[in-house]
């Protein structure tokens, strides 16, 4: 099989989930195989929303494109490989976030054995079965297991700092490409606009910020009044009216009290000043800076921390759950790895 046929896959892809999420508000029937898969995969984790599995798939569809593909594909010199079995163990945390990786081992010809997170084991099936109707060879390129991985040359898996461990207990002796929790951050100058803050909103609170590119922290320049920051994301105030975040929102409130931290409170999300990276749901943390170089090379330093930085100098407001094709999860190229396998 060529390269050009499966981008041809994928491309067929793309326009047939663009065609069927356009139709949904004129057509139900057309498009009623992609509406009962989101539902069931909304219905089989409440993380899950509807809203956030279609803004995922919108996404894909930006990408899928021949353009878009031919442009991520031509930065490697030769795409030609012997082709092996990729093991994938797939995380769960937003909708379809292990594509990519299967999207990567598909298009330069390799075999995929799929282990599926039980928080998301409705939707990548679903596109795979997608791809079957376009061409029936490539998706039976692609197997899911259940079971414990077997039979396979490299492996790529996603999971958490806890998870990491038994990846690299189990998958050592195997080329791999493992990884472990992340977060993003923004970095706020003071000039932000309205529409900035509504960029950044989207960059905090969609997928409940359980997203690695979910960012977890701002920083700000002392003497930064919040209140702005506060104004500027209060659109996103219904957040809270979903029952799982609510929870996560009230708990980690009362924990903080009864420590005694002082809290920012704006009724749906809590801002922390703490130096750590990661923040738990319904919280943001927050800290000062007084140089920009500084915090430059800080952030630089922490980098093994770090999936995305948002603001003015480096990703836009508003754009850090749209990846592009080559914004690689933990900046390590998985074509690249692919091609070397």
């Amino acid at each position: 099989m060529t390269l050009e046929r499966r981008i041809d896959a994928f491309v067929k892809l793309g326009t047939h989930l663009k065609r069927r999420l356009k139709s949904e508000q004129s057509d139900s029937v057309m498009s009623e195989p992609l509406n009962l898969s989101i539902q069931q995969s909304s219905a089989s984790n409440p993380w899950f929303t509807e809203d956030n599995i279609r803004y995922a798939l919108h996404a894909w569809t930006d990408v899928l494109t021949e353009s878009q593909l031919s442009e991520w594909l031509k930065s490697y010199s030769d795409l030609s490989v012997s082709p092996k079995t990729i093991a994938i163990v797939m995380a769960g945390n937003i909708p379809m976030v292990g594509f990519h990786d299967l999207l990567s081992a598909l298009i330069l010809g390799h075999q995929v054995k799929v282990k599926l997170s039980s928080q998301d084991a409705v939707l990548i099936p679903y596109l795979v079965s997608l791809i079957e109707k376009f061409d029936p060879e490539l998706a039976a390129q692609v197997s899911f297991t259940k079971d414990q991985l077997t039979g396979f040359d490299a492996v790529i898996a996603t999971g958490s700092n806890n998870t990491a461990r038994y990846f690299e207990h189990y998958f050592n002796k195997y080329p791999n490409i493992l990884r472990k929790n992340r977060n993003s951050v923004a970095i706020l100058s003071g000039n932000e606009s309205i529409e900035d803050f509504r960029g950044l909103s989207e960059d905090i609170f969609r997928y409940y910020g359980l997203g690695c590119r979910n960012v977890t922290k701002i920083f700000v320049p002392q003497q930064y009044d919040l209140k702005h920051f506060f104004e500027g994301i209060y659109h996103w105030n219904d957040v809270i009216h979903h029952n799982k975040y609510a929870n996560n929102y009230d708990y980690n409130k009362a924990v903080e009290l009864l420590n005694g931290t002082n809290l920012l409170d704006n009724g749906f999300l809590l801002l922390k000043e703490s130096e750590a990276y990661p923040s738990p749901i319904g919280m943001l943390h927050w800290e000062t800076y007084d140089n920009i170089n500084r915090l430059k090379q800080k952030l630089k330093n922490d980098h093994e921390y770090i999936q995305c930085i948002v603001g003015s100098d480096f990703n836009p407001f508003g754009a850090s759950q749209k990846p592009s094709l080559k914004d690689y999860a933990d900046g390590v190229d998985t074509v690249e790895f692919l091609l070397k396998t």
